[in-house]
């Protein structure tokens, strides 16, 4: 399968490498970026064939990634336009709707519209997935394959979920840093160095979610036996919940997703 990006960021690189490292050769894979640093980048780092603008090159691929920032998609597509007959489109632009993509592409259906997050940069990712209705099983699989690359792939029925899913994993990891920030604030206070507190933040983080992961029991079972009545972490956790820092955690997912409601209806009004 022939896989084109077009834009050349972080994301964009890690799929890139992700694919390469699962045996797809780097002749099958083509970038295109109008950045000159960038697009040397990915050429050096990876071997592989890079291009400078959307031309009719494209029409030669199975797949193209429009890894852009949301605020030029439309130009973007547009610009694509002309050069679209049998491709998946795969989205991974945050806050653009698959039916307003297919618009801007005058119609064109093949779109699967996806959510991926920045773990995906440690190949540790998760993405949603959701396609139009009428995209092809071949067509789907693909996206899948593209985004199993460096993710888990999570596919929903209805696209208006990815809006939920963009509050929920992709700006989740920003909630992880933001704890993380505060254990190693704690950390400092108590004397340590910023080495030290940073060291056993991350590496907590780091063994609870595995241990999350391999476990079958919610994460209010294992949260529980951790927590000795009247000890040490049960002190802490009520000290959270006098806070109420749950409740907090929670309104913020959910202004995350209301704000990504929002983005979807301002650049699709464009």
């Amino acid at each position: 399968m022939k896989i084109a990006f077009i834009g050349g960021g972080n994301m964009a690189a890690a799929l890139i490498g992700g694919l390469i490292k699962r045996g797809t050769p780097a002749a099958d894979l083509y970038a295109v970026d109008i950045d000159d640093a960038a697009r040397a980048r990915t050429a050096q780092q990876f071997g592989i064939a890079t291009g400078t603008g959307i031309d009719a090159t494209l029409a030669d691929f199975d797949a193209i990634v429009l890894a852009v920032k949301p605020q030029v998609m439309k130009s973007v597509a547009q610009s694509l336009a002309p050069h679209v007959g049998r491709q998946t489109i795969i989205s991974i632009a945050a806050g653009i709707r698959a039916t307003d993509l297919s618009r801007w592409l005058n119609s064109y259906t093949q779109i699967v519209r996806t959510m991926p997050n920045t773990p995906a940069l440690v190949s540790m990712g998760v993405t949603g997935l959701a396609a139009l209705p009428g995209v092809r099983d071949d067509a789907k699989a693909l996206a899948s394959k593209v985004l199993e690359a460096v993710s888990e792939a999570m596919w929903f029925d209805d696209e208006a979920k990815l809006d939920a899913v963009t509050a929920i994993s992709g700006s989740g990891p920003a909630y992880v840093f933001y704890f993380i920030e505060a254990i190693q604030e704690a950390a400092r206070q108590l004397g340590m160095d910023e080495a030290q507190g940073r060291a056993l933040a991350v590496a907590t983080f780091t063994g609870a979610a595995q241990l999350a992961a391999q476990s079958d029991e919610p994460a209010s079972v294992l949260r529980e036996r951790v927590t000795s009545k009247g000890g040490t972490t049960a002190a802490a956790l009520a000290s959270f919940e006098a806070q109420n820092v749950k409740d907090a955690i929670v309104r913020g997912a959910l202004a995350a997703q209301a704000r990504a409601k929002e983005m979807g209806d301002e650049f699709g009004a464009a």
